[in-house]
């Protein structure tokens, strides 16, 4: 089915650009009422890159599952990825980025989020990220490497909804210190976010994290 054109402009695909964006405003607003929020980060099809100077979380665990979603034109996707999970985490000076090419009349848009400068980092619990691609310098405390993913007793758990294998491959840990971090993921899912110092920029051209 044919995104309805107005002025040349199509809405379906100008829209995945701007959803992210009333989400992100409407989460200023939930975070400076209530200091924590639910969230969660997709674009349909799209894969996204995040940056972090550090990531210290407590409750660590990874197992493989399948992310499917959709792309712009209506196709089922699935892509194969490591569910990084944990059951609290702080992050510093974290960056999230997503451009949507070949927009009508506008080209490339690119929606850029930032959080947790300043001294006071972005604090997550229940954090799951979906990760395509990942480059750190980590720190495991306590790592448990090889356990099946039914075994998992450390962090929150596989995520209620993933198509993951309970046998397969996974670890865990009790303590988790990425640093330098640099990822692509297709999710980021939370079940509070306190985003301190949350900023939010749509520009055209391609603008990303790194």
């Amino acid at each position: 089915m044919e995104s309805q054109v107005r002025g040349g402009t199509r809405w379906k695909r100008f829209a995945v650009v701007m959803v992210p964006s009333v989400a992100a405003t409407a989460c200023i607003g939930l975070a400076l009422a209530n200091n924590a929020l639910a969230a969660s980060f997709s674009v349909s099809g799209q894969s996204f890159k995040v940056t972090a100077d550090k990531l210290v979380g407590t409750g660590f665990s990874q197992y493989g599952a399948v992310d499917t979603g959709y792309t712009l034109d209506g196709k089922k996707t699935a892509h194969p990825v490591a569910v990084s999970a944990f059951k609290q985490a702080q992050i510093t000076n974290m960056c999230q980025s997503v451009v949507t090419p070949d927009i009508p009349l506008l080209g490339s848009v690119s929606l850029k989020l930032t959080a947790g400068g300043g001294g006071t980092p972005v604090e997550a619990d229940n954090l799951y990220i979906d990760v395509a691609e990942l480059g750190a310098d980590a720190t495991f405390k306590n790592i448990n490497i090889g356990v099946a993913g039914k075994d998992i007793t450390k962090g929150p758990g596989i995520r209620s909804g993933d198509t993951a294998n309970p046998f397969g491959f996974s670890q865990e840990a009790d303590l988790a210190t990425l640093t330098n971090v640099k990822q692509t993921a297709w999710a980021t899912t939370a079940g509070t976010f306190k985003l301190s110092g949350l900023k939010m920029s749509l520009s055209k051209g391609v603008s990303e994290c790194y």
